[in-house]
């Protein structure tokens, strides 16, 4: 079996999502040099991290957090990249479920109740196949042992790319593009808004301003990289 594995591994070589090299046995989706090199914020050990400022004044968040650091042409821009528009998966579920082992005894989120990407629009969905955010939610849920709900919150307006857009114009393009279902059911819960990256912040703002729609609700934010820092 292992000399079957050695010869696949031959036509179809296994490579690192990070820097392109070849994985060894025991490594998966990005490579142990890759992976300790990661520019991880820490975010979650600081109640008044970045994230979590971004949106004072604006909705109540319990706590907010991102694990990585987002800079233009580094490993997290080529992950989220291939994540987005490479069809791969595995790199968000590899990346959750990663930072979820920090997460899971944190303070700001070892009382979450449910976990729930940030949705993307129907057509956007069946041209891309999946939502990025869902596999990082996928991940986080795994080793935060919680689970995942992807119908709490439909995206009910198609918008274009937030990419190059002004931080005003951000804001007019995901206003009220978010509906709930069943606000009733989900009374005092603590949930966990995934999203992939986070810049101003709007589309979660949007995304929040719908979810207060639930009775007592208590909401946290975790995205997979921070670029507005």
């Amino acid at each position: 079996m292992r000399y079957i594995s050695d010869f696949i591994s031959l036509i179809f070589p296994r490579i690192c999502a990070g820097c392109g090299n070849s994985l060894w046995k025991n490594e998966e989706v990005i490579c142990q040099f890759c992976e300790h090199h990661l520019p991880k914020t820490n975010f979650h050990l600081d109640p008044e991290n970045p994230v979590t400022r971004i949106f004072w004044g604006r909705v109540r968040v319990e706590t907010g957090t991102a694990f990585l650091y987002f800079n233009k042409g580094g490993v997290v821009q080529r992950l989220v990249h291939q994540l987005k528009y490479k069809g791969r998966k595995d790199i968000g579920i590899f990346l959750g479920s990663r930072y979820g082992l920090s997460l899971k005894d944190s303070p700001g989120f070892n009382s979450a109740d449910l976990i729930v990407p940030v949705p993307l629009h129907r057509k956007k969905f069946t041209k891309r196949g999946y939502n990025q955010s869902e596999q990082f939610a996928i991940g986080l849920a795994g080793t935060m042992e919680i689970p995942v709900n992807t119908h709490l919150v439909a995206r009910i307006k198609a918008t274009e790319t937030q990419t190059r857009k002004s931080r005003f114009t951000r804001y007019q393009n995901v206003k009220e593009i978010f509906s709930v279902d069943s606000p009733q059911n989900w009374r005092g819960k603590h949930l966990v808004i995934v999203d992939d990256v986070i810049t101003t912040g709007a589309t979660l703002e949007s995304c929040i301003q719908a979810l207060n729609a639930i009775p007592e609700v208590r909401i946290s934010v975790v995205c997979i990289a921070a670029a507005m820092i």
